[in-house]
């Protein structure tokens, strides 16, 4: 199988046990390169076959990979489409180029082991990426933005830095450090300053459920592949992959009024999934992880007025961090559950929350991109590098409020309108706590800003005669809740200067005799530009201002 991805493209191809010389290397890169420009100088035409599924088997007898797709995929009765392109001739739905000399640029990319249909009990396949473009010019800076892409991985700089550790006994699972730490926490306690402002109340909730929980919500159905399961006393249980289902129940815990309305549920719960071992990478695809997950249950016309809420919140967020955002509405989807009705007056109360945020225009329609549950904002994000990351989210759902019964007193007498369901709003900010910090980590380029940074402040004494004033500057900072090291190493000045900017403090602070005798500090920035010398407590008032500031 291959297909395209959002930066390229990718085939698996079984060559045997990759013990016995079966598997890709980078030295294959060149003669593939080589073989795709000569299949692009012959201008070689992509040919569209419909077949019958009867045909297409006896047309890939003998290759089991394809006879599986064709047999599981492929209604009885029906055709698929085949390409033929030179010598091969490949399942494919299409469309295609007309032909292949409109391709200027190919390169290979990368390379990696895999398992058919993803699970480990099947044959090993090694796969190949890569990417084409239409002119030379386009792949040179491609070519360019992955080099920066790749001194900004967060694996790397995470290493580089000492933020974080994965041990393969407890893979997908990564050991938050000491400074890798000091960011995860900071990023929770932003998310929880906003929460106070915004009218969230945090709850914590259980790890493991009996499994009937996941029946009732109806993950146990389409996700339980998905999740840990073990036995306790003769019946199965299994930790939670998201938290939904138990603010059902502690929304369902007592009785509710449309007084209460809205309940904003806040939970930074320890989530699990059982992701496969091959799918896992950094920070972005883990097993173990948090998320900056918040329910709210509203009443229906309450929908407008919190979506609004939550797309300031948004806003709020992703200008901290320096990022811009685009909007989507997706709306209902073939597949969805629930009163057409109720799915339109939702997806109408959503464009007017839209239209008043970002304006008429602002946004653009997602037509049946909805969940089964509800209709649901998009929103994209894009970093310094203008890449795209799909991370905070606000889906209206339907469907849990029906499942678990939830209820709230309307306050009417009129028989038979005394309770109603409320509105269930998924919204997440970050996302995955993980997976922002890699997303940051390669936004910033490792270069934290102070109110994030592991390392803020490094106290540079000129001399030994000076530790000790240094230590009592490093205490002052230390007690107005600043990370500041003081470095008492036997390095010269200029690299005790050269690496604290290597390992990224925001500030160096030099210290020599005069400093002492004026009770101040020397100061440096990252960038090595020379601030000049301040007064220790001005210091510390101009640093938490920058604080405050998110700067």
């Amino acid at each position: 199988i291959g297909p395209p991805l959002a930066g390229g493209f990718y085939y698996d191809s079984y060559m045997g046990d990759s013990n016995a010389g079966g598997a890709l290397k980078e030295d294959d890169y060149k003669p593939v390169e080589t073989m795709v420009a000569k299949i692009i100088k012959e201008k070689q035409k992509f040919e569209r076959l419909v077949v019958t599924k009867e045909e297409a088997l006896e047309m890939f007898t003998g290759n089991p990979f394809k006879e599986q797709i064709i047999s599981t995929k492929v209604p009885d009765g029906t055709r698929t489409t085949v390409y033929r392109c030179g010598d091969l001739v490949d399942l494919c739905r299409g469309p295609h180029l007309p032909n292949t000399g409109r391709i200027k640029a190919f390169a290979a990319t990368n390379h990696s082991a895999t398992n058919w249909l993803g699970d480990t009990e099947n044959d090993s396949l090694q796969r190949m990426y890569g990417i084409s473009f239409p002119d030379k010019k386009m792949l040179k800076a491609w070519k360019e933005n992955q080099e920066k892409a790749k001194e900004r991985d967060h694996r790397r700089i995470a290493m580089k830095q000492n933020l974080i550790m994965f041990h393969e006994l407890s893979a997908g699972s990564a050991f938050w450090l000491p400074h890798g730490a000091r960011i995860y926490n900071k990023l929770v306690n932003f998310i929880r300053e906003h929460y106070w402002k915004r009218g969230y109340d945090e709850v914590i909730t259980p790890n493991v459920y009996n499994l009937d929980l996941w029946h009732q919500s109806g993950h146990a159905m389409h996700y339980k592949d998905a999740m840990f399961c073990f036995d306790v006393e003769g019946k199965e249980w299994a930790m939670k992959p998201m938290n939904c289902p138990g603010h059902c129940l502690m929304f369902a815990g007592k009785i509710r009024s449309y007084r209460d309305l809205p309940i904003r549920y806040a939970d930074f719960g320890v989530l699990h999934r059982n992701e496969l071992s091959g799918a896992l990478s950094g920070l972005t695809r883990v097993r173990r992880f948090q998320q900056d997950d918040a329910h709210v249950f509203c009443r229906e016309d309450q929908i407008e007025e919190e979506v609004i809420g939550a797309l300031d919140f948004m806003q709020s967020v992703y200008t901290t961090f320096g990022m811009t955002y685009k909007l989507e509405l997706s709306t209902r989807p073939k597949k969805a559950l629930g009163d057409v009705e109720l799915w339109d007056r939702a997806e109408a109360a959503l464009a007017r929350a839209m239209d008043t945020f970002a304006g008429k225009g602002g946004w653009r329609e997602n037509p049946g991109d909805g969940a089964f549950y509800g209709p649901k904002i998009d929103i994209k994000v894009m970093d310094a590098m203008e890449r795209v990351h799909q991370c905070a989210t606000i889906q209206l759902d339907f469907q849990l409020p029906i499942r678990f019964d939830l209820q709230y007193n309307t306050g009417s007498k009129e028989k038979g309108n005394e309770f109603a369901r409320p509105v269930m709003v998924h919204r997440a900010m970050l996302g995955s706590v993980e997976r922002m910090f890699a997303v940051l980590c390669e936004h910033y380029g490792g270069k934290w800003p102070l109110w994030l940074s592991p390392r803020q402040v490094m106290i540079i004494p000129v001399h030994k005669d000076w530790n000790d004033y240094c230590q009592e500057v490093r205490d002052k900072l230390h007690d107005e809740g600043f990370y500041a090291d003081v470095d008492l190493s036997k390095s010269t000045f200029q690299k005790k200067v050269r690496s604290a900017q290597v390992d990224q403090y925001n500030f160096q602070l030099v210290v020599g005799g005069e400093e002492v005798k004026n009770g101040t500090v020397n100061i440096r920035t990252r960038e090595n530009k020379v601030e000049g010398e301040k007064k220790v407590d001005e210091l510390i008032a101009y640093l938490k201002e920058m604080r405050a500031e998110h700067k």
